[in-house]
């Protein structure tokens, strides 16, 4: 035990804030039916507790993208973070999943329209917002690049914002669940169908790499003079789906689908010997992070820097070894909900603007780099760590916020006459 207390002794400043934090939100506005025999809550699942269930993800998103900073990395702090962005995002595909099927047992004709209202309107049009306003930024700090990749950029083709990967794999996972329920209908088919769909990106990106590999001299990323020829959309997040966080966390999506369809099938299931249920699927969910841990250690990722080509058959081994833990990790976390679920001001709050802090989270990160960056790395004293991290989650929700309501506005502007039509019809 004195080990235990030595080590919380030892934790930085910044991660001692972060785990007081954590614990607090996790307690506040905290529903807990644990200790009683036959009780669940009954909306575990309601809008309030997936906004804020999205809001806890969003949180851990921004620590995730503030822990992968150079020198944070170099000084372990927030280290329990730096790997855990897929984690946090496959919460959000679950909920994503989940509220599709919700919308379409419950709305009338959701269908109808689903293209323009669910896709272009709540999607698309926001990437796009985002496209502008990363590229205001950048030109107004100056930021040099060449005449075609702004054009290219600006389409939407590459990344402008290189964390705006999420809302263009949503849109597609939007899009194949239209196509499937609007012209197969038959159920098991279209979630067999959106299966096979997600695991097929996932092999895509296995044979895309984390850049175009596939142009120039054989393995020219790890040669000093070829990689500095390299043209740009040849480098690692220009291109859409060169990284494995497009695609690793998506099975969740299918997940939600499926928990959706089956929902009282599921919970009812559960509720008989809940807690020795929930245990298993504990265990299951944790063999299957075992097992996403060894495929991350054995076999990798990143093979193009082994020096022997791209290394397609190591991502796929190491794909696959990932695609249970995130079927199984939301299934986890709502089953947990049924007894225990978080609703508060902050976790609602995160949760209403999760998409647009997420989005503008790089441009916080870059604005205050100045903070890192020193001659002497080790002599930066935990007040500045703390200091960053507060200025970045400050400026991406200051910022979320402005450019959610940005988008908005734009919303309005654009769908105001369509939608005014259809409420007369």
């Amino acid at each position: 035990m004195s080990e235990f207390f030595k080590s919380l002794i030892s934790i930085p400043d910044l991660d001692q804030i972060v785990l007081y934090a954590c614990v607090i939100l996790f307690i506040w506005g905290g529903t807990n039916k644990f200790g009683r025999k036959g009780e669940f809550n009954d909306d575990f699942t309601s809008l309030d507790a997936m906004k804020s269930l999205r809001g806890f993800a969003a949180i851990g998103v921004l620590l995730h993208h503030i822990s992968q900073e150079e020198l944070f990395q170099s000084r372990g702090i927030l280290s329990p973070f730096v790997n855990a962005g897929a984690y946090f995002v496959a919460i959000f595909f679950f909920c994503s999943g989940y509220g599709l099927i919700k919308s379409l047992d419950t709305k009338k004709d959701y269908l109808k329209g689903f293209v323009r209202n669910r896709i272009v309107k709540t999607i698309v049009l926001p990437f796009y917002v985002n496209v502008l306003v990363y590229g205001i930024l950048m030109a107004a700090t100056g930021v040099k690049l060449p005449k075609e990749r702004w054009i290219f950029n600006f389409l939407g083709l590459t990344m402008m914002n290189e964390y705006a990967w999420f809302p263009i794999v949503l849109a597609i996972l939007y899009l194949v669940f239209f196509l499937c329920f609007r012209f197969i209908k038959i159920r098991p088919v279209c979630f067999a169908v959106i299966l096979v769909f997600i695991i097929g990106l996932g092999i895509g990106f296995c044979y895309n790499g984390h850049f175009a590999w596939w142009y120039g001299a054989k393995n020219w990323w790890v040669d000093p003079v070829l990689s500095k020829k390299a043209l740009w959309w040849q480098a690692q997040k220009a291109l859409w789906f060169s990284g494995e966080w497009w695609v690793n966390s998506a099975p969740a999506f299918f997940t939600g689908l499926i928990f959706a369809n089956f929902e009282k099938q599921i919970t009812a299931f559960f509720k008989k010997l809940y807690v020795l249920k929930l245990a298993v699927l504990f265990v299951i969910t944790a063999v299957c992070f075992k097992l996403s841990s060894f495929g991350q250690m054995k076999f990798q990722y990143w093979t193009e820097w082994m020096g022997k080509g791209p290394g397609i058959a190591e991502k796929m081994k190491t794909y696959f070894c990932q695609v249970p833990l995130f079927l199984f990790l939301g299934l986890a976390v709502i089953i947990f909900m049924m007894k225990y679920h978080v609703s508060n001001p902050v976790s609602r709050f995160f949760g209403k603007y999760s998409l647009h802090t997420y989005l503008m989270n790089l441009a916080a990160l870059t604005a205050f780099r100045f903070m890192l960056k020193t001659n002497t790395p080790a002599l930066v004293g935990n007040g500045v760590f703390l200091g960053y991290a507060l200025a970045v989650i400050a400026a991406s929700v200051l910022l979320g916020v402005g450019e959610q309501k940005l988008t908005e506005l734009v919303q309005k502007l654009l769908f105001k006459k369509k939608e005014a039509k259809a409420a007369k019809a």
